[in-house]
């Protein structure tokens, strides 16, 4: 059986762990987020997708906590790129594209946040009756 103390000490790892994935995700995030045209731009679109699915992996690791971590991480690590370095470059620039990175990237974490429990549930799929 599991103890409670195993089940916090395995509940604390995975959070700093998705603190972490969500450090990796934004910075990945932040230097594709620009890469494309004017017509379409094709990182911001990938940048945004790997920031959902990581932050459904983080919601099913272990629940609000784990995603919580995630963003804490994502939105850290983000707006640390968006200050200005010594030498006077900034990675996410205080333009239109930069300001959808930054809120949109937020707003899809929203989004995971209020999905429905159900989906990440760890319940058996109903099975039919057999015929009688």
């Amino acid at each position: 059986m599991n103890s409670p103390r195993r089940h916090l000490g395995r509940t604390i790892v995975r959070t700093l762990l998705a603190v972490l994935l969500g450090v990796v995700m934004g910075a990945l995030g932040t230097v594709v987020h620009r890469f494309g045209d004017e017509s379409w731009y094709l990182g911001l679109a990938l940048a945004l997708a790997l920031t959902a699915a990581a932050g459904v992996l983080a919601r099913a690791w272990a629940g609000y906590g784990t995603l919580l971590g995630f963003g804490v991480g994502w939105v850290a690590v983000v707006q640390a790129l968006s200050l200005t370095g010594s030498g006077g470059d900034v990675v996410v620039p205080a333009g239109v594209l930069g300001m959808v990175w930054s809120y949109a990237g937020v707003a899809v974490l929203a989004v995971v946040a209020f999905l429905p429990s159900s989906w990440f549930a760890e319940v058996p799929a109903r099975r039919e009756r057999p015929a009688a």
